[in-house]
């Protein structure tokens, strides 16, 4: 009776380890995911913000002009009711592609309207880097001065 209670111990003990070591498995699997999905979004909205950076750029280096900034960065002008936007779109590595591509992901949104301000013309809009799945990366307003870059006038 003494060796059937120790080995009864033995195999209650043995359970307990095996579910202690089952319960710290899976705190590191846990562990292993949330850091990959952490490290993917890191990842998406440093290269966002880079596209963004180049966005902004060019739009302000062609005071405002969607046609030409979307001919410069490699997207097309979408019209819509009230305004136009360009649109450039990049695949999962951020590297531009046409928007029926299958690898496309992201997408980079230059909106712009023109607005009056003191008898001066602005471009007031926005910039969007977002995923096609909808969830925007990065978001900001931008403008710059109509028709006036490096002296020269557009109309």
């Amino acid at each position: 009776m003494n060796t059937r209670s120790k080995s009864t111990l033995f195999l209650m003990e043995q359970l307990i380890v095996i579910g202690t070591f089952a319960l710290c498995a899976a705190a590191c699997v846990r562990i292993f995911a949330s850091s990959y999905f952490m490290a993917v979004e890191a990842r998406d909205l440093s290269y966002g913000i880079r596209v963004a950076e180049s966005g902004a750029e060019c739009y302000k280096a062609v005071s405002g002009d969607l046609v030409i900034a979307a001919d410069i960065l490699g997207g097309k002008i979408v019209d819509l009711d009230e305004h136009l936007q360009a649109v450039i779109f990049y695949d999962k590595d951020w590297e531009l592609c046409d928007e029926n591509d299958e690898t496309a992901s992201y997408a980079l949104k230059l909106i712009g309207e023109r607005e009056s301000h003191d008898g001066m013309d602005f471009i007031q809009g926005s910039l969007v880097v977002s995923k096609l799945s909808g969830d925007d990366i990065i978001s900001f307003p931008i403008s710059t001065r109509y028709g006036h870059t490096r002296g020269m006038a557009y109309e």
